[in-house]
């Protein structure tokens, strides 16, 4: 970057507010994207600039050439990593909502952030309830073999081992969920 560029720190001034990214994770039907839009709401609300980055969205475009494959999933993952961290750097608070099921990916995104800037939200739903849940008729459509490499049928998920939050879903609330996360980000 040359010196008269604009960086980060005059984006956020400029915001009013910091960047950072809110990286949802859990078994598909958890409520990430529910919660992702109730958090985005209430950023609004506030005047906070942010920006949804929905893993089926960014599927339908930037990684429309991707699979479900072990690799495939490390590369969407590094390619959402790194359009938020583009977003980040532009001051938004970025909200990702994605299975992201293997811990090293997770763990790849969070070194690309400054430390406090990435907060992992590992949204813990059983995978009885997702399955109860099956808002798409994936897991149905998983368990009569129609769907392969399928997260927590036929492909595993690899539970955070210390997010900075977790969130219950059968206890918690999408709009809870997001108060929780909005106090978190604010430190309020």
């Amino acid at each position: 970057m040359n010196e008269q560029s604009i960086g980060r720190a005059d984006r956020e001034h400029l915001n009013g507010h910091h960047g950072a990214l809110v990286w949802l994770t859990g078994l598909s039907g958890a409520g990430k994207s529910t919660i992702a839009i109730a958090l985005e709401q209430r950023l609004h609300a506030l005047g906070i600039h942010s920006y949804l980055l929905d893993g089926d969205e960014l599927r339908l475009g930037i990684n429309r050439d991707l699979g479900f494959t072990p690799e495939d999933r490390v590369e969407n993952i590094r390619r959402a990593g790194e359009v938020a961290r583009l977003m980040v750097d532009a001051g938004l608070v970025v909200i990702a909502a994605f299975i992201s099921p293997y811990r090293a990916d997770r763990q790849m995104v969070r070194e690309r952030f400054a430390p406090g800037d990435f907060v992992e939200v590992f949204v813990d739903t059983s995978l009885a309830v997702c399955e109860q849940r099956d808002p798409k008729g994936l897991y149905a459509r998983a368990r009569r073999g129609e769907v392969p490499n399928f997260t927590g049928i036929s492909a595993p998920y690899e539970v955070p081992e210390s997010p900075e939050l977790r969130i219950d879903t059968t206890v918690c609330t999408a709009d809870d969920a997001a108060s929780i996360i909005l106090h978190r980000l604010l430190g309020a």
